[in-house]
């Protein structure tokens, strides 16, 4: 199965109403140039599932400004004032949830757990409505899994199978999203052949990559 495929093709997978996790932190290696086809295609009432929303014209920032996105569920959305205004307006709903939390609940989706249980947000807003579990005599919230129907990831340097390399911090949240989607796009700097990459720098192995999105286009 040949993996690369053209930007469009990439985007014409994504469509209204989907649930899409997109990696990177603060416009740190999101995948600028699908996001930029996602605001020129104005998919909307998208469910997405990031760190953050950058800033407004950055990244995933575009897509708040745009309003292409009904639902958000992320850490932290300060840095990008539009996500604020369109959340205190009712246009945007938002689900704000720990950083610590936000990742090792997209953990337990890849790795096919029922949920983590942490103690961050007890006695907090964070834990109204859910379930509360002792163990050993202490309190813990139960947090479920986070799955999307599409992940659009980054990568440094990707082989023709999909395996990854990431550049430093980039690697952020882009390992964890590739194991919790059903379709995982990677938009990569450098698409080389297969062997380049040496084995110890895999840190995304291509089994969990569907398409391959060339840095060149």
């Amino acid at each position: 199965m040949n993996k690369v495929i053209s930007v469009k093709e990439a985007v014409d997978m994504i469509h209204d109403g989907m649930t899409v996790m997109i990696g990177g932190f603060l416009g740190c290696k999101n995948p600028f140039k699908l996001i930029d086809a996602l605001v020129e295609k104005g998919v909307k009432d998208l469910t997405l599932i990031a760190n953050d929303t950058a800033f407004p014209e950055i990244g995933i920032g575009k897509l708040i400004v745009n309003k292409q996105v009904k639902k958000l569920i992320a850490s932290h959305i300060g840095t990008n004032k539009e996500t604020g205004n369109q959340m205190n307006s009712g246009e945007l709903k938002v689900e704000l949830v720990p950083q610590g939390t936000l990742a090792e609940r997209i953990r337990a989706a890849g790795a096919g757990l029922g949920g983590i249980l942490t103690p961050t947000g007890l006695g907090t807003l964070v834990a109204e409505g859910k379930t509360i579990i002792e163990v050993d005599g202490k309190e813990y919230l139960l947090e479920k899994p986070l799955r999307a129907d599409i992940a659009l990831i980054v990568g440094a340097k990707v082989d023709k199978k999909g395996n990854v390399r990431y550049s430093k911090a980039t690697r952020n949240f882009n390992p964890l999203m590739a194991t919790a989607a059903d379709i995982v796009i990677v938009e990569a700097d450098e698409i080389v052949e297969v062997g380049e990459i040496d084995p110890d720098d895999v840190m995304t192995p291509g089994i969990f990559v569907d398409y391959i999105v060339g840095g060149s286009e």
